[in-house]
Order: C-alpha cells, then sequence, then structure tokens
C-alpha cells in the first residue's frame, strides 16, 4: 500500500510577515525592468535598489533599522546609470558588488555602523563588459572572487583583489544571459540565455560541460540553480506560456529528472534555495505569493510543501543566509518582500514544542570564512566550504576591510581579453603590463613637472602683481596727503 501522506519534517512550514513596524517603510523601490531580485540580504545589512534621478543607486540599512526610511537617508550612489544586479559577498558581510546599465561593475566597503554620508567611491571599479551588466554573483568559496555577466553576451570572472579580469567567456552564448549560478565547490557554473539553452561551464578550462537546448519551450526567461548535489534545477515556461519547473543531472541532460507544469502566470519565477534542508522556494515577479517544494531521491524528486500567499504583489525578493536566522524559534528562512513603497521580512517556521535547539533542522552550515584565496581557486585548486554549527547563533563578527592592489593600475585595459592558462596567470599579468606601465610613468611624470613649472610661474606672476598693487597704493596716499 503506498502511503497517503508522504513523511516530510518540512511539510508544516508556516510562512509569516512581520508586524509594520518591523517593516522597512517609505522606500522607493526601483523600476526598472529587469528580472533580478532588487534585494540582497545577510546578517548585518539589507541592500535595496531604489529609483535614483541622474543616476543609479541603492539603500544599504542596518537590519534593525526598521520603520519609515526618512528620504534623506544616505545612499550607494556611484553608478552613472540604474541599477541591475547586487549581491553581499558571501565571506565579508561589509562588501556588496553591484551591475549596473553604466556597464561596470562596482565592490563596496560598508562601514560597520551603516552609512552616515552617501557612498559614491567604490572599493574597486570593474571594467571589461560593452553593454549592461545584468547579474553578479560571488563564488561561494574562494575570497574576492567575482563573475559578472552583461548584455554583451559574456561572462567575465575578476579577481576582486587586483582588479583584473581574469577569465572571459566571450564565445559560449550567442544571445542575452538570463541566470548564472555557482555550483557549491565553485569549480563549475550553469547558465540559461535566451537561445532557450541551459549550459554548464568549466570556467577555468573554458570548456562546455553539457548543454540541453530547449530545456524549456516557451520565449520567456529561464532561471537555472545548482543544487548541493550538483544536479540543476530550472524554471521557465512552456510553449504554451505554462510556468514550469524542472530537475536535471548535467551528466545526462537529455532528459529531466522531473518537470511540473504550475500555472499560466507570465511572471518570472525567481528560485531561492537551502542545500541543508534541500528546500527550494520559488517567488515569481508580479506574484503575491511564495511556493516552496523539497527535493529528495524518491519519485517524484520535487515535492510541493506549501504555498505562503498574501494580498500584495512582490517586485523582488531577499533571502536571508542561513547564518542570519533565528535557531530558537525553529526559523528555516527569512525573505525580505519588496512591495512598492516598502520591504516586508516574511518569516518561516518548522512549529516544534520544544525550545531546544534542533539539530535536524540545523545541520552545520556555510559560514563566511573563505577556504581558499583567488590566487588559488585560479590555479586550479577546488575547496568546499567551512562549515559551522548554529547551535549557540551566530554572532556576526567585524570583518577586515576589502583591500585592492592593482597590479596595472597604471596600464591602459585590465587584461579581459585573455585566454586563461591556469599555470602561467599569476607570473604573466605583472611582466605583460610593465612596459606599458613604464611608458605610462614617464607620461606621468612629464605632466606633473610641467604642472610645476605652470605653478611656479604662477606664483612669480601674482608677486609681480602684489608689487604694483603695493606700488600703486602708496601712489594713492601720496596724493592724497
Amino acid at each position: 500500500m503506498r502511503r497517503v501522506v508522504r513523511q516530510s519534517k518540512f511539510r508544516h512550514v508556516f510562512g509569516q510577515a512581520v508586524k509594520n513596524d518591523q517593516c522597512y517603510d517609505d522606500i522607493r523601490v526601483s523600476r526598472v525592468t529587469w528580472d533580478s531580485s532588487f534585494c540582497a540580504v545577510n546578517p548585518k545589512f539589507v541592500a535595496i535598489i531604489i529609483e535614483a534621478s541622474g543616476g543609479g543607486a541603492f539603500l544599504v540599512l542596518p537590519l534593525l533599522k526598521t520603520g519609515r526610511i526618512d528620504k534623506s537617508y544616505p545612499t550607494v550612489c556611484g553608478h552613472t546609470g540604474p541599477v541591475l544586479d547586487i549581491d553581499w559577498c558571501p565571506h565579508n558581510d561589509n562588501v556588496i558588488a553591484s551591475g549596473s546599465e553604466d556597464c561596470t561593475v562596482m565592490v563596496w566597503q560598508i562601514p560597520e555602523i551603516g552609512l552616515t554620508v552617501p557612498l559614491t567611491d567604490p572599493v574597486v571599479v570593474l571594467e571589461g563588459h560593452s553593454k549592461r551588466v545584468g547579474i553578479v554573483t560571488w563564488h561561494p568559496t574562494a575570497r574576492n572572487v567575482l563573475l559578472s555577466a552583461g548584455c554583451d553576451n559574456v561572462v567575465l570572472i575578476w579577481n576582486v583583489g587586483t582588479g583584473e579580469a581574469l577569465i572571459s567567456l566571450e564565445d559560449m552564448h550567442n544571445d542575452m544571459i538570463y541566470s548564472v549560478s555557482w555550483n557549491r565547490n565553485g569549480s563549475l557554473i550553469c547558465t540559461t540565455s535566451k537561445d532557450k539553452k541551459l549550459r554548464v561551464i568549466d570556467p577555468r578550462k573554458m570548456e562546455l560541460v553539457a548543454e540541453k537546448d530547449k530545456a524549456h519551450e516557451g520565449a520567456r526567461p529561464m532561471r537555472a540553480i545548482f543544487l548541493a548535489d550538483d544536479s540543476i534545477f530550472t524554471t521557465g515556461f512552456s510553449r504554451m506560456s505554462e510556468r514550469q519547473l524542472a530537475l536535471w543531472n548535467p551528466k545526462s541532460i537529455d532528459e529531466p529528472i522531473a518537470l511540473h507544469e504550475m500555472d499560466t502566470s507570465n511572471g518570472v519565477l525567481l528560485p531561492f534555495y537551502d542545500p541543508d534542508t534541500n528546500i527550494i522556494y520559488l517567488c515569481g515577479k508580479g506574484d503575491s505569493s511564495i511556493r516552496y517544494f523539497e527535493i529528495t531521491d524518491e519519485s517524484p524528486y520535487v515535492h510541493y510543501l506549501n504555498t505562503f500567499s498574501s494580498k500584495e504583489p512582490q517586485r523582488g525578493m531577499g533571502y536571508m543566509p542561513k547564518r542570519g536566522l533565528d535557531v530558537n524559534k525553529c526559523e528555516i528562512a527569512r525573505f525580505y518582500k519588496l512591495h512598492e513603497r516598502k520591504c516586508e521580512p516574511i518569516i518561516m517556521t518548522v512549529p516544534r514544542k520544544s525550545d531546544l535547539f534542533q539539530d535536524d533542522l540545523y545541520p552545520d552550515t556555510a559560514g563566511p570564512e573563505a577556504p581558499m584565496e583567488a590566487e588559488e581557486w585560479f590555479d586550479g585548486k577546488n575547496a568546499d566550504p567551512v562549515l559551522i554549527s548554529l547551535k549557540d547563533g551566530y554572532t556576526p563578527s567585524k570583518n577586515r576591510d576589502l583591500n585592492v592592489v592593482k597590479k596595472n593600475i597604471l596600464g591602459s585595459k585590465p587584461a579581459a581579453q585573455k585566454k586563461f592558462d591556469p599555470s602561467s596567470t599569476n607570473k604573466a599579468a605583472p611582466q605583460a603590463s610593465s612596459p606599458a606601465n613604464d611608458g605610462k610613468l614617464d607620461e606621468v611624470m612629464k605632466e606633473v613637472r610641467s604642472m610645476k613649472d605652470l605653478i611656479k610661474a604662477q606664483d612669480e606672476r601674482i608677486s609681480k602683481l602684489e608689487d604694483l598693487i603695493a606700488s600703486l597704493t602708496n601712489n594713492d596716499a601720496s596724493e592724497e596727503e
């Protein structure tokens, strides 16, 4: 006999919006037409892309700064075009990256207490895209490695510590890239694009590992994310414009492990994944609900759990990392739902009678420590996330500042177009730029000398004019007598 109800400890997960005084009010959420989440959260701050005249800006609020946000509250406003995507660094809770219509990626250091004045100077500006940058996502395990994808159909992977693009995937995509996701140890990426293809790519070898044409046959945007076991979960649309979700094995990608049709709404489904519980939350742009599913090894593999429904449609959604949750209340997920004029936290809870720590709900989770440096990853090393226990809760610590040492700061352009050779990256980069640097250095020194000469000449001119004024003043005085 088949069980009528599948056994699962997450079957009774329920969502609850917080009270009004715990929301962030009077925020003008961005109206730009782009299918990113517009919100990024970590255990210290919530960042929200907002409407900004004459450029692009986003708010960064300490989590406890709830209530009405004053219109004069300082923003991060260094971009000259609208901001399209933001992502907090997983290894430093004070560092955030932003991609914009102005074709640049900027990395920002947020002060420990939050912003007291507008932040206009990023730690580093990453220039390499020729069209707007719609996706930014940090490497899960290597410090200071950032991926960006633009409407020029190019994926760049940066060493933020030096400001260089060390990997450029130019010929992999023929059409606009809709989404990019790292796998758990950051050795592979999966992408979806307008040509309806799902691709799995080894970025360091610049090789296409797997490709599925028409993963979803509809014309509207697809999304894909890697799961903990390296399978891939996608959302998209059927030919009849019904929303679909699917599960794929990259090693045999011809047929999906599971494919489910949902409804006929036209909002793009943004997937948020918790690798510790294997739950996926689907938030449709313009929907007023969050559906959640559990992924297991038994058919039908993607099991519907429940739906959180509310009255207002969502403009975007932020998702708190596991270490930012309240384990004493059995909170397994927290979302930050963007309305037109406010941000509303939504808490997902597993009902339990005991107040003790529930170790089955909170296995060790990815912590903020990076297991390797950027150079090690570019050299070919892989490492799994460093796990931490949440038994005593997580207390954010003060992070070290992001230091950028630009190897080619006087060079004409970062080496974005170079083909990647793991063995030669670190050695070749400084040498290749040195002749250009020497020429540029001479030019700068020459300009400094000419400015000094100009200042000297101006000083002489000023002293002559002062002498003239003094003599004229004396003449006037003697005439009056």
